[in-house]
């Protein structure tokens, strides 16, 4: 332990004399979702990103070529996959991040224990934390990493493509008919969404209502027989896996349900929509496509 901790002073105080040196490039800043000021003296040119969405918004920023470290399951683009992982987003190694001298980090609020994104802050590290809870988030968060990045061209064209893009289904359907909905987040245990989680505010951009939209947390723990209760007319379900949708067989055993009564169980690809990334726009068309088939069968 001894040998490790002295090898990150070291490393520290190597990232500390760069940042030290004379620089010609203006000084960017921008505001995280902790409400903490982060400011550099020159753009970001190695980035750590310590989630997989937060790994895809700094490519959709514009400025994926500068990401030189990410966590486990960080797929998307597939670009990705070819930078070096520094572990997993609840347990990295900070020892091989600070190797790979990163000028800015990437952290996750609620994902990334507290206690390494303070360290890494310790030894000198930018650390920008992000949780988008809006659509209107996702942008922002777009355009606020293309600002430290000093990719704003590419990052607030993306931007206000999604901006844009969520608008259109928003007009479209304002007016569509309420489709009760249960969206299955995890198997086990049994868990969903409340309607102030982003992907409760998809159901409700489509036109559907969530049967447990007014429970206190946003990812509740809930039991089989709440759902049975509640009695969904569609319910929609990630899965371990892109092509998995396993998690829907239990409940076409409960053909009490209306959902299965009426086969609305719907299949939505889980990196879609549980990702706070402009790829929600896909996976939001995708899930009101699924409530317009639940509509068609009344």
């Amino acid at each position: 332990m001894l040998n490790v901790s002295r090898r990150l002073i070291v490393i520290g105080a190597a990232v500390l004399a760069m940042w030290q040196a004379p620089v010609l490039a203006a000084e960017v800043c921008a505001v995280d979702d902790t409400g903490k000021e982060v400011c550099l003296e020159q753009p970001a040119k190695r980035i750590a990103a310590l989630s997989p969405g937060a790994t895809e918004l700094v490519w959709a920023a514009g400025a994926g070529e500068n990401v030189v470290a990410v966590v486990s399951f960080s797929d998307y683009p597939e670009a990705a996959t070819k930078v070096p992982s520094v572990g997993s987003h609840t347990r990295m190694d900070l020892e091989r991040l600070m190797e790979l001298q990163p000028d800015l980090v990437i952290g996750w609020v609620t994902g990334n224990p507290p206690e390494q994104l303070e360290a890494l802050a310790d030894l000198g590290l930018p650390v920008f934390s992000i949780e988008p809870r809006t659509f209107e988030a996702v942008s922002h968060t777009i355009e606020r990493l293309a600002t430290l990045a000093g990719t704003e061209e590419e990052g607030f064209a993306e931007a206000e493509r999604f901006r844009q893009g969520i608008a259109r289904l928003e007009i479209k359907y304002r007016d569509a008919d309420p489709v009760p909905v249960f969206y299955q987040v995890w198997d086990e245990p049994l868990m969903t969404v409340n309607d102030e989680h982003l992907i409760g505010k998809v159901i409700t951009l489509c036109g559907g209502v969530n049967v447990f939209g007014d429970l206190d947390r946003l990812v509740p723990r809930i039991s089989p027989e709440a759902v049975i209760g509640a009695n969904p007319e569609a319910i929609l379900a990630g899965g371990m896996g892109e092509e998995n949708r396993h998690w829907l067989t239990r409940w076409e055993a409960f053909p009490g349900i209306e959902a299965t009564a009426k086969d609305n169980l719907y299949f939505i690809p889980p990196s879609l929509v549980q990702r706070p990334t402009p790829r929600m726009l896909e996976g939001s068309q995708l899930f009101c496509r699924k409530l317009d088939n639940a509509r068609a069968k009344r």
